[in-house]
């Protein structure tokens, strides 16, 4: 079913002022955007606003391949990696971009996240991957582009579910996380933060710290997100 624009707008525009809300962004660093593949758009953060000025109306709507068919501002910069990031992954809705303090920190030491907990294990199937660093031909060819196709081959090659593991850090660059629409993108990207949080909190207690067993990471979960998941309510929204 095609979704309704101005919905649409509403979302990505909540999602969006969401950020600084969470402390996940300073400034104007990061974007949201939300799909609808029916419809053939895509809606998402103009570049370089502060989030005080954005409103519903602001937010640029573009095409399926990133070109502009709404909107007076220019889209963020960032969109051709959320293209990448749709086409991709075809269960995804929402996607949440920023330079949140804990996650670049692991982005630049070019590191996966690790397990070493059930926060972790809630939200995220697995470590979270760290993605190569661009060569200086993708940077300087089709730098957001190709951040995009560095994700997609990071999640390929290691054989990876964008839903069971929604996000991933690039290395030299941050976080990229998604969900089934905006807001969900956004949850997602409050607890990979804090995760990130916690393992460096972590090796500075015990240095020596190994990852959590794998019983661990399958019991928090399934019991989530697995065909016989019991946590919360049945009939929440």
């Amino acid at each position: 079913m095609v979704k309704s624009l101005k919905d649409m707008r509403q979302r990505v525009y909540e999602a969006n002022i969401a950020l600084p809300a969470h402390g996940l962004v300073k400034f104007t660093w990061g974007n949201v955007s939300e799909v609808d593949r029916e419809g053939g758009r895509i809606v998402i953060k103009p570049s370089g606003v502060d989030y005080e000025k954005l409103t519903p109306d602001n937010m640029v709507v573009t095409d399926l391949d990133g070109n502009v068919i709404e909107g007076d501002l220019n889209p963020s910069s960032d969109l051709p990696t959320h293209v990448q990031l749709y086409k991709a992954f075809a269960e995804i809705g929402g996607i949440v971009h920023t330079h949140s303090t804990e996650a670049v920190g692991w982005a630049q030491a070019g590191r996966d996240i690790p397990f070493y907990g059930t926060t972790h294990a809630d939200y995220f199937y697995g470590p979270i991957p760290c993605a190569r660093s661009l060569t200086p031909d993708e940077v300087n060819t089709a730098y957001e582009k190709e951040t995009g196709t560095v994700i997609i081959e990071t999640f390929k090659e290691r054989g990876l579910d964008p839903v069971a593991v929604p996000g991933i850090v690039v290395r030299n660059h941050g976080p990229f996380v998604w969900g089934k629409d905006p807001a969900q993108a956004v949850y997602h990207s409050v607890v990979l933060e804090e995760v990130a949080r916690m393992n460096r909190l972590t090796e500075q207690i015990n240095p020596q710290v190994q990852p959590a067993p794998q019983y661990i990471l399958d019991k928090h979960y399934l019991r989530k997100h697995g065909p016989n998941a019991y946590y919360g309510q049945k009939n929440a929204d």
